[in-house]
Order: C-alpha cells, then structure tokens, then sequence
C-alpha cells in the first residue's frame, strides 16, 4: 500500500450471499486525480458523478459498492450516488465533492442507499493502511480472486509506490478499461499530467483485453497521487520512470482479470505481426479474440487452425492469405496460407494444453502489429451468466 491511503471493505446487505460488498480507499491528504471511463453509450450513475467531480483534479475518497450497478435507475440513480457520496463524507468529515463513487453489479436496481449508511460508521472505523485486500474483495461481484499489484520505482534517489486494485471477470470488452480500477500512488503530480499518463497505459492494458466481447456500463479507472514520497512528477526522468512502472502494474492487473475470467481456464495472447497497418492488426486481434468459435477451440484444446484463419478473414484487414503464417508458441501450423502438417498439428496441440500460450498471426504484409489478451469459453462461463441474477 502506498504512503497516505487507507482502505476498507466490509458487508453492508447489498449482496444477497452476505458477502463483502462495500469498500473505501481515502488519502491523508488531498490527491491529484484523473480518470478514464466507459465509452459505451449506456452509462451508470456513478461514472456520470465521478467524471464531473474529477474536473477539480483533487480528491480524497473513493467509495465503491458491489452487487448493484446504479445503471438504468434515472433521477432517482443519480440522487443515490450522490447520496452515496455525501454519507462517506460526512463519515470522514471531509468535503462531499471530493469523494468519488463507483458501482458495479445488477443493471437495473435500485440501490439500497440505507444500507450503505447504516455500514458507513463500521466501514470508516474498519480504515487501515491494511485494509486493500478487504476492499479487494468488497468490490468483486463473479470473481473468483481479489486482484491486487503493488510496484515500486526511483527518481533520483527517491522511492515512490504504485498500487492499484481492480475487479472483472464478465461483461469485459472495455474500450477504456476493466469494470472497475483505482490507483493510488505516492508521487506528487498536476491532474494534466497525470490524465494522458493514465490513458497512455489504459491503452497498453484493459484495452487490449477481452472475455466476451461485451462493454460494461460501469468501467473506471481512477488515480489518486498524493505526494508524500516527496517526488514530484516532471518532464524528463520521472515522467519516464513513472510511465514505466504505471504501465506494468495496469498490464499485469489487466492479465489477472483475463486469468479470472468466467469460467477461464487458458490465459491466451493474440499477436499480429507484419500488418499492412496497426489498424488492421488490431481489427485482427480482437475478432480472433472474441470468435466463440475460437475460444471454445481453445477449452476444447483442439488446434482448429481454421476458426483462427476464417476469423482473421472477416476481420475487415487487408492481407494475402497465401502469404499468412499462424504459429502456437514456437510451433507453426500454417506455413503461406496452407496446413503445416499432423507432426505440427499435434506439437500445436500440446502448446493449447498448457494455461498460458500465444497465437501468432504473421501477415507478412508491412510493418504494423498489435497484441491483446483473450480466455476460453467454457461450459462454466454459461453456467455462470444463466444464473447471474437469479
């Protein structure tokens, strides 16, 4: 945990198990914030709230529940993030606007307000430099593991922290982020710095993953920088250092939510090489990555070369596919557009056995690549989704 956060997570009735399911990040002192959220069209309450309050560029609190989404709820949906806020302020004696709420869950729900009130003294006194896993797990709602990472880096001397926290294992196709990211970190830095650095590695990161194709309602990713390392972010090394390691903790983060997606079993990396553009690499990517045809090949274990090949053709890229090289790990299984042979086929069956591999595509049509991350579909994942809310 960085210097100056706390956290908490403690179970308030919002779900129906019992389970955690109200958390509370603060900061000692006022933080630089910045933010990036869902694009989809359809958004929650809560995000509406957080990106008019992050234009202020400080904050103190986070506040995030599970197992409601405040999504499709109205006026009313709105009253309630506000409301949502101003008990967790006035619980932390603190200022309402510099508290930011986060849900996720149930569409369409009314959120139990009360219930949150009735926690908030128990959610308060519960604070600790600790308390991360707590809250880790208060915010989970299919997921099977608390997901947390925290990174150290040195800026002259000086050491500073990143941690940051994250749940998602269904509806994940962010076009921005995972459901539901906060960071926290000790460097000192502007909120015009910290925004283009936040969504430079929301790029690198959730956006390059995928377990269903779908884009959730609720996806934020906030930052919190407090300052009390001492080291304050500027143009040159830090900026760089910074980067660097903001960049690998939201990758690894991002990985994990891959891991944990529903029902997965095989955490798999599309990469697509020699593109006519990074454009069309991309277009690749992600429609082999979310092929249902292709991720039931990849539970199946099953080398169907041809789901891949078939995906990546209706992609909407440009490429030759007499030219087009498909490899599992280090074995190569299509060789200029045709079938490398069984010896091949079977070696490729063994790589599709282990839980992490890559597919290569290579195009062989110019310089442009891209690479994502996508699971397996399996039975589970149907499981899952038919009883969500029952």
């Amino acid at each position: 945990m960085c210097q100056g956060f706390k956290a908490a997570g403690i179970a308030s009735g919002l779900k129906k198990n019992g389970m955690l399911d109200l958390g509370l990040i603060v900061s000692d002192t006022p933080a630089a914030v910045a933010g990036v959220f869902t694009r989809n069209r359809v958004q929650a309450a809560p995000v509406l709230l957080c990106k008019k309050r992050i234009q202020s560029g400080t904050s103190r609190a986070v506040i995030a529940n599970s197992g409601n989404a405040n999504c499709c709820t109205g006026d009313q949906g709105m009253a309630d993030a506000v409301r949502m806020a101003r008990l967790a302020a006035g619980a932390l004696g603190i200022a309402e606007d510099q508290v930011l709420p986060a849900s996720t869950g149930v569409i369409g729900q009314p959120l139990a307000v009360g219930k949150i009130e009735a926690a908030l003294p128990a959610l308060a006194a519960a604070l600790s430099p600790d308390g991360l896993d707590d809250f880790a797990r208060a915010i989970m709602t299919t997921d099977t593991r608390p997901k947390m990472i925290s990174r150290q880096g040195h800026v002259n001397g000086k050491t500073f922290t990143v941690t940051a926290v994250a749940k998602g294992a269904g509806m994940i196709c962010p076009n921005m982020a995972t459901m539901l990211c906060f960071v926290m970190t000790d460097i000192a830095a502007e909120p015009g710095t910290l925004q283009p650095m936040l969504a430079a590695s929301v790029d690198k990161s959730f956006n390059r993953i995928t377990i269903d194709g779908d884009t959730s309602t609720n996806d934020t990713v906030l930052i919190l920088a407090n300052g009390m390392s001492g080291i304050f972010l500027e143009a040159g090394e830090g900026i760089s250092v910074f980067q660097e390691v903001l960049d690998a903790v939201l990758i690894e983060l991002a990985k994990m939510v891959v891991k944990d997606g529903e029902g997965a079993t095989k955490l798999v990396e599309i990469v697509v090489k020699a593109a006519a553009s990074e454009e069309d690499a991309k277009k690749i990517v992600f429609t082999v990555a979310n092929s249902n045809l292709v991720k039931t090949a990849l539970f199946g274990q099953d080398a169907n070369w041809g789901r891949i090949f078939a995906a990546a053709g209706r992609s909407g890229a440009v490429f030759n596919p007499e030219a087009v090289d498909i490899w599992f790990d280090d074995v190569r299984i299509v060789k200029d557009g045709l079938w490398a042979g069984s010896e091949a086929e079977q070696k490729a069956t063994r790589i599709l056995q282990k839980p992490e591999f890559r597919i290569i595509i290579d195009l062989k049509n110019g310089d442009g690549q891209y690479s994502g991350w996508t699971c397996d579909f399996s039975i589970d994942y149907v499981k899952i989704n038919a009883d969500y809310r029952s």
